[in-house]
């Protein structure tokens, strides 16, 4: 029999290692059932919770698949495995349901030039994309200035990009957003009446 510096029965023994046993077997299985199972979230939800978020002077981008993964700190990568188009009228429909921005389109204007010899389906994607931006306020500015643009606002907004499966150069649209219930023409006004 082993001599313990403290009076225990080897019963009471047995009782407490049987109660820390259990008591690590229930810790254990609390811990496994807290941990909840990777959920997956699409990128449409990703939009919709990062769009209520966003305010003016934040862009969303809806890349074609070579858009480089960047470094600035505010820009945010989603691959959404989706069509160019198809990614495109969910942000135009995220837009319109929300009030508190509103989007100014820009597409690349290396994009008129080019022609189905450069790439094939080009003209295609290039109707599509005029046809449901003919509804919103957009430019063509050349890729290089929309690329400093962008990287410039990802230093201190936050910048969605939502990368898309089109393999197709110069498709991609900027959207940089704005106050939606506060414009430039009552920015003006007011700025008219400060001294």
């Amino acid at each position: 029999m082993i001599s313990l510096p403290f009076s225990i029965s080897l019963r009471r023994l047995k009782t407490l290692q049987c109660a820390y046993l259990l008591s690590l077997v229930i810790i254990g299985m609390g811990c496994r059932s807290s941990r909840s199972l990777p959920q997956t979230v699409t990128w449409q939800q990703q939009l919709s919770e990062q769009l209520s978020l966003m305010g003016h002077r934040n862009w969303i981008m809806v890349a074609d698949s070579a858009y480089p993964l960047q470094t600035s700190p505010g820009i945010q990568m989603i691959e959404t495995g989706s069509g160019h188009l198809e990614v495109l009228d969910q942000v135009c429909m995220e837009l319109g349901q929300v009030e508190h921005v509103s989007g100014i389109f820009y597409l690349d204007s290396e994009l008129s030039y080019l022609g189905e010899d450069q790439a094939t389906g080009i003209g295609s994607i290039r109707d599509a994309l005029l046809k449901r931006l003919s509804e919103h306020p957009s430019q063509h500015l050349p890729h290089a200035t929309l690329m400093e643009k962008l990287g410039e606002a990802g230093e201190s907004f936050k910048v969605l990009i939502l990368k898309t499966d089109l393999t197709l150069p110069y498709t991609s649209v900027f959207i940089k957003l704005d106050c939606g219930y506060w414009g430039p023409e009552k920015e003006q006004t007011l700025r008219a009446m400060m001294p």
